[in-house]
């Protein structure tokens, strides 16, 4: 029997990998990736898009917005606030979304008769 397999007292067993090959689990990580892949591609085109600024067009970064202020700072504290935002924004998608059917999955499994865990 391999680490993935649990079996109980009456010889079923609990297949972690056949919830794995679940429907209901592709759906979740069909879900997941279909926000999560997108959202990193974004912020990683933002990044370079940033860097390869700062390296071949200096005289855009070091123009001044106001004061001292430059086009290149206000770029890179963009950075900040768009880690903070794509936070914000994974954790409230996360609770509606992504959250309730990964736990009502867990549920599934957990309440399956031939689920035999000592935690419960």
């Amino acid at each position: 029997m391999s680490s993935t397999d649990q079996q109980d007292g009456g010889g079923g067993t609990t297949s972690y990998i056949a919830v794995q090959d679940s429907p209901e689990f592709a759906h979740l990580r069909r879900t997941f990736r279909t926000f999560v892949f997108p959202m990193t591609a974004l912020f990683l085109v933002w990044y370079f898009v940033y860097v390869l600024l700062s390296t071949y067009a200096p005289d855009f970064m070091s123009h001044k917005v106001f004061g001292n202020i430059t086009t290149g700072l206000l770029f890179g504290l963009g950075q900040f606030v768009s880690t903070f935002a794509i936070t914000m924004i994974y954790r409230s998608w996360a609770d509606k979304k992504f959250d309730p059917a990964a736990a009502e999955l867990a549920e599934r499994v957990l309440a399956h008769p031939d689920h035999e865990d000592g935690s419960r």
